[in-house]
């Protein structure tokens, strides 16, 4: 195997830019790991780690490192060159041709005085300055980079409060505004709901049910993951809530979170239910077309739950545990919930209260419910939303484990997504669903699919790929944690 690489001096590229490339890059044959970063410390040692090599560079070059076969490297250094290179085509020879594009968020301000949000991706290490430019000329910022300090997160949201602006992020992956989708969100029409959240893949399930049920949204804020620790008390949050509320066009608005700090809670919530995603936006739908805020519970029906006590008692003695593989990190986090709530407890990498953290990530002990799109897994490499690859080898490895019940899984639709998420897992499943049946063993593999009929992606397409190959799909992120858990407590039941 050849470790290959290529630097380009003072050549920037937002992390979008650069994970989708990476992912390109990785997508040729032959090859084994591709990582586009700019050559910040931290991502030159992240590369080293990675076993990508190791780098003298400033932080204003661009590294491209690839492993693989010699001819692979070669072709992926060749699309490398091609898509770092690409320009825009010229406007023309008049005044459009000779206007130069800004260079920064001041000049672009003094240009169009109307801009009134910055969206910041740039390495972590200089966003927070970036953010801060944004702020002090009036902006509120959209903060997609990661890696700020939490004593830098907190001072730019200070000095937003003051000012009646907000910070969305750091960290901050999905956002809707005025109907435009930002990051990672979904395509979805317009409507009376508004959404809140400290946590992108919590919005974008919540969003897209929204929109399936035949409703839409005013504007989609996210916070941040931070927002509601205790070190940062909600800034974001409460922000956003206060301009949904003076936000004529919407009705009703629906908070998202990870589990917050209790006092940060009780500070955003004087009272309120725990609710799963699918229930959240059941509820506003309901009160947006005037009803009571209620939503169905999430339970299995009568023939669900025949359907799995089938699947469950076709397997194998050795079969007991359930291994979660999910790229949203909220997903990964409710379905531990929804588990526990079965009497299921997990490792996980993430671990939600009660359950226990994973001694290694790279391996599943028992119950193990894991996110892939965690830092550990990401350091170096795109996110599993943009390129599924790790997270499909880690499915195949699950499946091969003769003590695995069911791989439970997620799927997530939308722009910065994965164009054909299902390309390489379909065969992945095919192939590790026939080893374990030559081994005398069937595995259930469950998914939900995060996505609209909007979507780039072919959602109803995706759906059927997954069908076809013979996964059981869920209408939501609860219900196929609901479906597996019930599968585990099956195996349970017959080991009795």
């Amino acid at each position: 195997m050849s470790l290959r690489s290529r630097s380009y001096p003072n050549l920037y590229k937002d992390s979008v830019s650069l994970m989708t490339v990476s992912a390109k890059l990785t997508a040729t044959p032959g090859v084994e790991q591709a990582s586009v970063v700019m050559a910040t410390p931290a991502n030159v040692e992240n590369l080293g780690r990675a076993g990508l090599g190791e780098y003298e560079a400033r932080a204003n070059d661009l590294l491209v490192a690839v492993s693989g076969s010699d001819d692979a490297c070669e072709e992926a250094l060749r699309l490398a060159d091609e898509l770092l290179s690409a320009k825009a085509e010229a406007a023309g020879n008049g005044e459009a041709a000779a206007e130069q594009p800004p260079t920064s968020i001041q000049m672009a301000v003094a240009r169009d005085p109307s801009l009134n949000l910055a969206l910041v991706s740039v390495p972590g290490d200089y966003a927070a300055a970036e953010a801060m430019k944004a702020l002090r000329l009036g902006m509120d910022v959209m903060l997609f980079s990661d890696n700020v300090p939490v004593e830098k997160e907190l001072a730019l949201k200070l000095y937003a409060r003051e000012r009646d602006l907000m910070v969305m992020g750091p960290d901050c992956g999905t956002a809707i505004i005025n109907g435009v989708p930002l990051g990672f969100a979904n395509a979805v029409r317009r409507g009376a709901i508004g959404v809140v959240g400290a946590s992108g893949t919590g919005m974008q399930e919540v969003t897209v049910r929204v929109h399936r049920l035949g409703h839409g949204i005013s504007h989609a804020l996210g916070t941040g993951g931070r927002d509601l620790s205790a070190k940062i008390g909600g800034i974001s949050m409460l922000h956003g809530f206060a301009a949904l509320d003076a936000d004529p066009a919407t009705k009703v608005i629906v908070l998202v979170s990870k589990p917050p700090a209790p006092e940060v809670a009780e500070r955003v919530l004087a009272a309120a239910e725990r609710r799963y995603l699918a229930e959240a936006a059941d509820m506003a739908v309901n009160l947006a077309k005037g009803g009571e805020a209620r939503a169905a519970p999430i339970k299995l029906s009568n023939e669900a739950q025949r359907t799995l006590d089938g699947v469950a008692r076709g397997m194998a003695a050795s079969q007991r545990y359930v291994r979660g593989v999910f790229s949203g990190g909220t997903f990964c986090y409710e379905a531990q919930l929804v588990h526990a709530a079965a009497g299921v407890q997990a490792f996980s990498n993430t671990p939600t209260e009660g359950n226990s953290r994973l001694r290694n990530s790279a391996k599943s002990q028992e119950n193990a419910i894991i996110d892939m799109g965690d830092d550990e897994f990401t350091r170096g490499r795109p996110h599993p939303m943009i390129d599924p690859s790790q997270r499909n080898a880690r499915i195949a490895e699950e499946i091969a484990d003769p003590r695995t019940a069911v791989v439970l899984f997620d799927v997530v639709l939308g722009y910065g997504a994965s164009a054909d998420p299902t390309a390489g897992l379909i065969g992945v499943i095919g192939a590790a669903r026939a080893g374990a049946k030559g081994a005398g063993r069937q595995v259930a593999l469950v998914a939900h699919v995060c996505g609209t009929d909007l979507d780039p992606q072919n959602r109803e397409g995706v759906v059927a790929a997954l069908k076809s190959a013979g996964v059981l799909v869920a209408s939501s992120n609860a219900e196929a944690a609901a479906w597996s858990a019930a599968i585990v407590a099956a195996r349970s039941g017959a080991r009795r």
